[in-house]
C-alpha cells in the first residue's frame, strides 16, 4: 500500500514546494484555508448581505431585479405601534406577540436549562455508580431530530395520548394539553429544556473537570464546607463557561422554531408562535411570500442577539477586571 502511496505523495509535493517558495511558509496555510474560506463566503456571508437587500425591497418577486427599493418600509411596517406592550395596537400584531413569546420563552427556557445543566453537571462530576451511563442518559435526547422529540411528546400528550391514559387509569381525568394555551406554553418550554439541556451539561462537565483538584484538596485541609467549595471556588472558576453556555442558550432559544412548530404548529392560536415562525411564514409559508418583511424581521433578531452577546461579554469582562 505504501507502495503505491509514496509515488503519489511525491508527485503532489511538487506544486505544494513551488508554492512554499512563491508565498512563504507564513501565506501557504491561507492555500489551504481557502476552500473553507470560499464555502464560509458563500453560504454565509452572501446570504447576510442578500438579506440587507431583501430588507430594503418590497413585492413577492424572488429576483432582486424585480424587487422595487422601498427603503426603511418594512423596518417601519414591524415596529409601527401604539403600544409595544400590547400587540393589538401594533400593525404587524402577529410580529410583536411572536416577539413577546419568545421573550417570555427565553427567559424561562435559559433559565430552567442553566440552571438543570448546572445541577446535572455538578452531580454527574461526583464519583457516582454508572456515571459513564447517566451520562450517556443524559446526552441522548440531544442525538434525536427535533421533529422526533416533537412528535413523541405530541404523542405522549395528546388528548387519547399515554399521559392521558395514565391520568384516566388514576382517576385523575385527562388534560388537553394541547388546547389550552397556557399548557401548551409551558410544555415547549420543558420539551425544549429536556431536548437540549444534554449539550450544555457535557459542556459543563467538561469545565468542571478542567479546575484543579488541588484547589478542592487545599479547601478540605481548611474545614471549608461543601457550600462555601461551591459559591467560592467552583462557580468562579467556572463563569467563563458558563458564559459560553449561557449565551450558546440564549441564541439558540431565540432560534426556536422546528421542535415548536412540529409540536403546536404555532398554537392554540398564536400562543407558541416565535419569531422565527413568524419568519418563515411570511417569507415562505404565506400568500403573497413578503421576503422583504422577513428579512427585515431577521435583521432585528440578529440584532438584538448581537446587542444581548455584547451585553454579556461586558459584565463578565467586568466582573473579572473588579
Amino acid at each position: 500500500m505504501l507502495s503505491l502511496i509514496s509515488p503519489l505523495m511525491r508527485i503532489v509535493e511538487i506544486p505544494m514546494l513551488a508554492l512554499q517558495r512563491l508565498l512563504g511558509m507564513n501565506k501557504l496555510a491561507w492555500v489551504f484555508l481557502a476552500p473553507n474560506l470560499v464555502l464560509f463566503g458563500l453560504f454565509a456571508f452572501l446570504p447576510v448581505i442578500l438579506n440587507f437587500s431583501y430588507a430594503t425591497t418590497g413585492g413577492d418577486n424572488v429576483l432582486l431585479a424585480d424587487r422595487p427599493d422601498v427603503g426603511l418600509r418594512n423596518f417601519v411596517q414591524l415596529t409601527d405601534c401604539t403600544n409595544h406592550f400590547d400587540p393589538n395596537s401594533c400593525r404587524e400584531d402577529k410580529f410583536w406577540r411572536a416577539v413577546w413569546n419568545t421573550t417570555w420563552f427565553v427567559t424561562l427556557q435559559v433559565g430552567f436549562m442553566v440552571g438543570f445543566s448546572l445541577l446535572t453537571a455538578l452531580i454527574l462530576n461526583r464519583d457516582i455508580r454508572a456515571r459513564g451511563f447517566f451520562r450517556a442518559v443524559f446526552f441522548f435526547p440531544v442525538l434525536l431530530s427535533p421533529v422526533v422529540v416533537a412528535l413523541i411528546w405530541k404523542w405522549i400528550l395528546q388528548r387519547e395520548g399515554v399521559l392521558n391514559a395514565f391520568l384516566d387509569w388514576t382517576g385523575a381525568g385527562g388534560i388537553n394539553w394541547l388546547v389550552d394555551a397556557g399548557w401548551a406554553f409551558a410544555w415547549s418550554v420543558f420539551i425544549s429544556v429536556w431536548a437540549h439541556m444534554g449539550f450544555y451539561t457535557l459542556i459543563l462537565l467538561a469545565g468542571l473537570q478542567a479546575i484543579p483538584r488541588d484547589v478542592y484538596e487545599a479547601a478540605i485541609m481548611d474545614r471549608a464546607s461543601p457550600w462555601r467549595s461551591l459559591t467560592r471556588i467552583t462557580l468562579p472558576l467556572l463563569a467563563p463557561t458558563m458564559l459560553v453556555v449561557l449565551v450558546l442558550a440564549l441564541i439558540k432559544g431565540v432560534q426556536t422554531f422546528d421542535e415548536v412548530y412540529a409540536f403546536t404548529g404555532g398554537g392554540p392560536g398564536t400562543a407558541t408562535t416565535f419569531i422565527i415562525q413568524y419568519i418563515y411564514e411570511r417569507g415562505f409559508a404565506g400568500a403573497p411570500r413578503l421576503f422583504g418583511l422577513a428579512a427585515a424581521a431577521s435583521l432585528l433578531v440578529a440584532l438584538v442577539l448581537i446587542l444581548l452577546t455584547l451585553v454579556q461579554l461586558w459584565l463578565n469582562r467586568r466582573n473579572v477586571d473588579g
